[in-house]
């Protein structure tokens, strides 16, 4: 079997996500964020011998302190990449060892990939200097023009192109060493190495090889690894090109629920955190003018937290320790509106639909009242419902305890959902 090295390129910001300023490949798929679905997929590969993840260069030493040295036995190192992808894998490649002849590059957005067809492209480039996995076209294909069609190519020559491809390392340098002299932009590192003319070889991909660009897409990445999840998991039941096998703790977090359906189901959240200097006092999605904030790895919005942990009880879906753990870098001082909109889609994904919220927020100081509509308005457009059907509601604990010391905050939340 050749041995390559695998750059995973994963220093975008994912725009099109529509997550902020959050970049998708952190986004939690099954509470684990994408590039480490993509990076263990790539690790068990047998053809792998080094990971290089390409990071933007303020998240470098997060991952670096998140990774570790190595995934699955592969040694791992993070670089900062650069402002655009094909800059991200130059910096990548420069970073594999002399020792291997053989790069490959995969889409750090692309976690579902059968190590198998990995160990394929691999193959496929140790014989013939470059390849790439990609599949037939589906749908017929129209080159248009101001809104007219021009054209209607014929569709049986036509390939949807995916990553991972894989090139002999001296093709690869080369390539992008003329990319950066005579001012070649390619959306892939295939279309570097034809524009040297050399010919790169098709290795059948597969439609599940899913690169997550929009919201729609990582709902259907949760679909296609539950699948996965429970053909390895039923009784001689077949992995096939190498679906991820179960987690060793049940079913992941976001799976639909088991157990016969319910009319109703309802679920209770309770959270805590204490007060601290020079932090933003945030609550229901509102930043709430205070002389303190609370204390936490993300922005510690204790009401949020109760509702999210409702939420999932409801739909028996685990806990928001579980699904964003204060471990992971990538939640650090993370905003608790956006985790609580990824509760709501796993909630939909496990089919089904928020009925109502009721949350109680106590804390001494300072008055709530004023800030309630608007948290309502944020915490249902989050949930994708109506504000009528959140109610939250903001009292004290009369100077009794540490609440009433001024020390911290508690919150309850219920939270029904319907099939």
């Amino acid at each position: 079997m050749p041995k390559a090295a695998v750059i995973v390129p994963a220093a975008g910001r994912g725009h099109r996500m529509g997550q902020g300023a959050r970049p998708k490949q952190y986004l939690p798929l099954f509470g684990k964020p994408i590039v480490r679905w993509t990076l263990e997929a790539c690790a068990a590969a047998r053809s792998v011998a080094q990971l290089i993840l390409v990071a933007a260069p303020e998240d470098v030493d997060a991952c670096q302190a998140w990774l570790g040295g190595d995934m699955g036995g592969k040694p791992l190192v993070v670089v900062a990449g650069g402002d655009e992808r094909q800059e991200s894998v130059s910096r990548g490649l420069a970073a594999v060892p002399a020792h291997l002849p053989l790069v490959a590059v995969h889409d750090g957005v692309r976690p579902l990939l059968a190590p198998a067809l990995l160990d394929e492209v691999v193959a496929a480039a140790a014989r013939h200097g470059a390849a790439t996995a990609a599949v037939p076209l589906k749908d017929t294909v129209k080159q248009v023009r101001d809104g007219w069609v021009q054209a209607t190519p014929e569709r049986a020559s036509l390939r949807a192109v995916q990553t991972p491809q894989a090139f002999r390392r001296d093709i690869l340098v080369e390539a992008h060493a003329r990319a950066r002299a005579e001012g070649w932009r390619a959306t892939d590192d295939a279309a570097l190495v034809e524009r040297l003319g050399h010919r790169v070889a098709i290795v059948p991909g597969a439609y599940d090889n899913l690169k997550i660009t929009t919201a729609e897409d990582l709902l259907l990445a949760e679909t296609l690894l539950w699948a996965r999840v429970r053909t390895v998991a039923a009784p001689g039941g077949q992995q096939g090109r190498g679906p991820f096998a179960p987690p060793e703790t049940g079913p992941p977090a976001g799976a639909p629920p088991s157990g016969e359906d319910l009319p109703m189901r309802v679920g209770f959240g309770y959270d805590v955190h204490r007060f601290a200097a020079g932090r933003p006092l945030v609550l229901g999605g509102v930043e709430i003018p205070a002389e303190e904030g609370l204390a936490g790895h993300s922005d510690a919005d204790v009401l949020l937290h109760a509702i999210m942990d409702a939420l999932l009880g409801a739909a028996g879906l685990g806990d928001i320790g579980r699904l964003f753990p204060d471990t992971d870098p990538a939640y650090a001082g993370a905003s608790s509106l956006g985790l609580l909109e990824e509760v709501g889609r796993r909630v939909r994904a496990a089919g089904f639909r928020v009925g109502n919220v009721d949350a109680t927020v106590v804390l001494e100081r300072p008055r709530l009242a004023p800030h309630v509509p608007a948290m309502q308005v944020r915490i249902a457009a989050a949930l994708d419902v109506p504000p009528e059907r959140i109610n939250i509601k903001a009292t004290t604990s009369e100077g009794l305890g540490f609440v009433g010391a001024g020390q911290g905050a508690v919150a309850f939340a219920t939270a029904t959902l319907l099939p």
